[in-house]
């Protein structure tokens, strides 16, 4: 790990801090239960509104579109931020608890 510190004694790495965030998410043909990593100051909507083309699933079980069959459960998956039609952080839900 490279540290550096500027004249103030500021330390800088190059290691990003995130925290795991516990998601639902629609896709046009599959639910996605698992975690997206969010910087630890950051929101899930800063993740999404990133340059990048593709947001990092781990933990991840993917469902049939009604979410009622388990189709594959993964550790990596990589989805296509065009594709999510809607998205729920687990810990926003309200109602019944998903215990898929």
């Amino acid at each position: 790990m490279v540290t550096q510190f500027d004249e103030k004694g500021k330390i800088f790495t190059t290691i990003v801090s995130k925290s795991p965030v516990k998601v639902l998410i629609q896709l046009p043909t599959n639910q996605v239960q698992g975690e997206i990593h969010v910087r630890r100051d950051g929101r899930l909507k800063d993740e999404l509104d990133s340059a990048n083309k593709y947001v990092a699933v781990t933990n991840a079980t993917i469902f049939s579109q009604d979410g009622s069959k388990v189709i594959t459960q993964c550790k990596f998956l990589s989805v296509n931020n065009s594709q999510i039609i809607w998205i729920i952080p687990e810990a926003e839900m309200l109602g019944e608890e998903i215990q898929k």
